[in-house]
């Protein structure tokens, strides 16, 4: 499939993900590890090349870039090794291990980094494959009343489209997202609110299933995995529903559907980052039937039937005041009816 963000094809169905998992970041039997401490300045400036596979430990490849920012000006020799930024693998998925990387799986995350240096970066270390400039803050629309304005991190080089994968009761979900757009939700192995949400589909066996501040798309797919008959997802962030849409695309494997149809252009929903009307953005028919939607979801009871049978979950990024979470639920249940509930 062609990249979105690049156009290149560096983006893959969940299962040829899912297939490389095993190994992809094991070590040969040639392989070696030298383990730095991040809180210290790099003693040497040196590095070592990636091995003969083609793979290099994580902290040599952080060597490798510490090596340039020191040439570049943005770091000192003093400065301690993290300072160079955060590691995000490509696929991100729970490991027992640190990762010996090949070739463009990881995505640097600083708040240091210049252009020069990222473009150098992504030139020069193998193991790059985008590099984001970030701030203090998460990216995204976070204000369920969207009052606030969005803000976004930086791709200053390469492509910072990503895949995590999360374990749920059936098949995993590959979940792909541009890490500029969206915030980090790093995969543990273990994750409550899958849990959570595969243990209420179980119990009550929806008809509907709506996730309703779907992000880039985890759990909404997941009610599909678990056959629900139908399905809608939304987020008022038009790359979270656009993300949401393409991964609809990548895990159809795994779906009681046809062809996904992806109706709007990422380049072109940037122009309307956030929307409060509903606008279908992506959908798939078959013996599911699956929609996705760009909009506020407390409009969202414009599209969704009326019917009996309806299981909502409301995964907000915020969501530590019980008061206006009761209120919300309350709401919910007026407009749409069914059951819902806050992970």
């Amino acid at each position: 499939m062609k990249c979105p963000v690049c156009g290149e094809d560096c983006v893959e169905s969940a299962h040829e993900i899912i297939n490389q998992l095993p190994s992809i970041f094991a070590p040969c039997p040639k392989c070696s590890a030298r383990t730095l401490d991040k809180s210290a300045p790099l003693k040497e400036q040196s590095f070592r090349e990636p091995c003969a596979c083609g793979k290099r430990y994580i902290d040599e490849t952080f060597a490798h870039i510490y090596t340039i920012f020191v040439e570049e000006g943005i770091l000192s020799s003093s400065s301690p090794l993290k300072d160079v930024g955060y590691p995000l693998t490509h696929p991100g998925f729970a490991m027992a291990t640190a990762p010996y990387l090949k070739k463009d799986t990881l995505v640097l995350l600083s708040p240091v980094v210049s252009s020069t240096a990222a473009e150098r970066v992504v030139t020069e270390v193998p193991e790059i494959k985008g590099v984001v400039k970030c701030g203090r803050f998460v990216p995204g629309a976070l204000d369920v009343d969207l009052a606030k304005e969005p803000q976004t991190y930086e791709l200053l080089a390469g492509c910072d489209v990503r895949a995590d994968v999360f374990y749920t009761q059936t098949h995993p979900v590959v979940t792909y997202k541009q890490q500029s757009r969206l915030h980090i939700e790093f995969p543990r192995g273990y994750d409550p609110k899958i849990v959570s949400v595969g243990a209420h589909i179980k119990h009550l066996l929806p008809r509907i299933f709506v996730d309703a501040c779907c992000g880039a798309g985890t759990l909404g797919i997941l009610g599909g995995m678990l056959g629900v008959p139908r399905v809608f997802l939304n987020d008022a962030w038009y790359a979270a529903a656009f993300w949401a849409g393409f991964n609809l695309k990548v895990n159809s494997e795994f779906l009681l559907v046809g062809s996904v149809h992806i109706l709007k252009e990422y380049q072109d929903m940037e122009n309307q980052p956030v929307r409060k009307e509903p606008e279908l953005i992506a959908e798939a028919h078959g013996d599911q039937h699956i929609e996705v939607y760009h909009g506020d979801f407390r409009r969202l009871s414009q599209v969704l039937p009326r019917e009996r049978g309806i299981l909502t979950v409301i995964d907000l990024f915020e969501k530590g005041n019980s008061e206006f979470n009761k209120k919300l639920e309350q709401e919910w249940r007026g407009q749409v009816g069914g059951d819902v509930f806050i992970p």
